[in-house]
């Protein structure tokens, strides 16, 4: 007796639902990300043959540029806690949305008397604003604005990471040896003796 043929036939899988689900999180990654704000300074740092990879965490960035200081502070909690601490030696205070709008600032180069007024300026005009000030004053003493600004940020980190904030310094390749000395003289005065440079690869 001959053997009965099953007919073959193409299997078919509906692909309707798996569609769905990735414009689904499309739209959500599109929507939850924040985009990155363009660095205040235009910065060509110098090049070098050395490779150590800048830690995400616990860290502090000193950007150095046409005679400006910059600071950049990463991770929210340690923002909002250096401002908090910043703003009680200062006699000041920050409402708690000055609060949330600073910790999502990448990098800032105001004096402290006009920061409150920097925070509640939308993006572009806080690089306009910028531009028409000197940045954060660098004087080294122990009542100057970065030292106490370095201070406060370590003390933070201390506090809410138990570990040691790393200080890297970003400096122009045609920037004068003065200003960047002032910085280090700034960190030393902290016993900050070991700090990174920030370089591009040759």
């Amino acid at each position: 007796m001959p053997r009965v043929k099953v007919p073959r036939k193409s299997t078919s899988v509906d692909m309707t639902a798996m569609c769905d689900v990735a414009f689904l999180l499309l739209t959500f990654f599109i929507l939850t990300a924040t985009s990155r704000q363009p660095d205040p300074l235009d910065i060509k740092t110098p090049s070098s043959t050395v490779q150590f990879k800048v830690p995400d965490k616990d860290l502090a960035i000193l950007s150095i540029g046409k005679g400006k200081v910059f600071m950049e502070i990463i991770g929210q909690d340690v923002k909002k806690l250096t401002l908090q601490k910043m703003a009680t030696l200062y006699g000041t205070s920050f409402t708690e949305e000055e609060a949330k709008r600073f910790g999502v600032i990448s990098s800032f180069g105001v004096p402290f008397g006009n920061l409150k007024q920097f925070i509640n300026l939308n993006g572009d005009d806080r690089a306009k604003f910028e531009e028409k000030l000197n940045g954060i004053p660098t004087d080294s003493t122990t009542n100057g604005e970065l030292y106490r600004w370095i201070e406060q940020s370590r003390r933070a980190t201390a506090e809410l990471h138990n570990t040691e904030m790393r200080v890297s310094i970003k400096g122009d390749s045609k920037e004068e040896y003065p200003t960047i000395r002032k910085i280090v003289d700034v960190l030393q005065k902290q016993q900050v003796n070991k700090f990174s440079l920030i370089t591009t690869a040759e």
